[in-house]
């Protein structure tokens, strides 16, 4: 039996998947759609194709919620190439520009990493997928046409120098999301004037995610053949753990089912998860202090 042929009526949840180096975000989750059927895969946040570790999927329903995962902190070790500058910043680019580094040292790299910490502005690479008038910057690097990036701003929660190995220095980085260690790697070689690129990149975590809980991507192709890939999901619950849960009698289940706001004696927070009395996720709730009410933000149907 393979994953496609037995697809379980609700399938709702997550996937902590180690990814491996080559395969773009994209590809992974159009093998997944193969795989096991499921035509709702989405991801909550890219890796590059160079980068392994920590890629979250959503499956069905729960791709609605990648959304509360994707604003998450990710955590990354980086393995950074002093001397050598390339045009996408990493490994798989142009050699742009080669420098003297053997002058750098240890210490030289800490000193250098302190403007690095706490919220910075970085410009994006421009080998990037980000938009530029409805088309990819790499569309139009590739096509030769330059274009000016205003800085944005990223935060960098903690940046450490976590091994030396010249010309390789390997850092551990937690960032906010939407920041490029590419950038970063690219930035710390201009700080030193030697120049650098990102030579590797894993992530770590992923919000709670984290990669030591990853399955391999040879476990879950596995797993997808034999049609046992549903005993891997995370529910909605546990992958939602930070926000604050509420139980819904069978009455207020209703309500919210039909869209409808439900009165609230208190709020512990502006977003809270909604279950039923048996546990199923029923509800995401917004908080309406005002009007002292809690008002369905995204509603999921009940199990059957």
């Amino acid at each position: 039996m393979t994953g496609t042929e037995s697809i379980p009526a609700h399938v709702m949840g997550f996937i902590n998947l180690n990814k491996p180096p080559g395969p773009t975000s994209h590809d992974v989750v159009a093998w997944v759609r193969r795989g096991t059927g499921v035509r709702r895969v989405g991801h909550a946040g890219t890796l590059d194709p160079m980068a392994s570790g920590v890629l979250v999927l959503g499956l069905g329903p729960a791709t609605r919620l990648l959304e509360y995962l994707a604003g998450s902190a990710k955590r990354y070790l980086a393995r950074v190439r002093l001397g050598v500058e390339t045009d996408t910043y990493d490994a798989e680019g142009r050699i742009t520009a080669e420098r003297p580094f053997e002058h750098v040292g240890r210490a030289d790299v800490e000193q250098a990493m302190e403007a690095f910490r706490g919220e910075i502005e970085q410009v994006p690479p421009m080998y990037s997928a980000l938009k530029r008038g409805g088309k990819p910057l790499y569309r139009l690097a590739r096509a030769g046409q330059e274009v000016k990036l205003e800085p944005r701003p990223v935060t960098i929660y903690s940046l450490e120098l976590v091994g030396w190995e010249p010309p390789f220095v390997i850092l551990d980085v937690e960032c906010s999301p939407g920041t490029y260690i590419r950038s970063l790697a690219h930035d710390l070689g201009r700080a030193l004037g030697c120049g650098a690129h990102l030579a590797g990149l894993v992530r770590t975590a992923s919000g709670d995610f984290r990669l030591d809980d990853a399955i391999r991507w040879a476990e879950f192709e596995a797993a997808m053949r034999d049609g046992s890939w549903p005993d891997l999901l995370i529910s909605p619950g546990r992958a939602l753990a930070f926000m604050p849960k509420v139980t819904l009698g069978p009455d207020d289940v209703g309500r919210v089912a039909h869209g409808q706001a439900i009165k609230a004696r208190e709020f512990p927070s502006e977003r809270v998860r909604a279950h039923d009395e048996e546990g199923h996720l029923v509800a995401i709730l917004e908080a309406d202090p005002e009007s002292g009410v809690w008002r369905p933000r995204k509603v999921f149907p009940p199990r059957r």
